[in-house]
């Protein structure tokens, strides 16, 4: 288990934290409730960087879009990085 396995689980791990927050926006939930509002601490800050530079659609926030590509693409760099070294 190399650490180019780890980065990857870290990264998968992010995205479906995002993806809940998504569906959690679509559903009635207790935004007091210790799990959610973790998952809302924790993706806050890459959905909110977004959400600053692209604006909602109406009532469509396309910011998960695009904090998927980018997390994607950050993924991919780091992964290259890590296998060029080879760590």
């Amino acid at each position: 288990m190399g650490l180019d396995f780890i980065v990857n689980v870290a990264f998968q791990v992010y995205t479906w934290l995002i993806f809940i927050r998504i569906i959690l926006s679509w559903v009635r939930h207790n935004p007091y409730q210790p799990v959610i509002r973790f998952i809302y601490e924790v993706t806050e800050p890459v959905l909110g960087f977004f959400r600053r530079i692209i604006p909602p659609l109406g009532v469509i926030d396309i910011s998960p879009i695009a904090a998927f590509f980018a997390l994607e693409l950050l993924r991919q760099l780091i992964i290259g990085l890590i296998r060029s070294v080879g760590l």
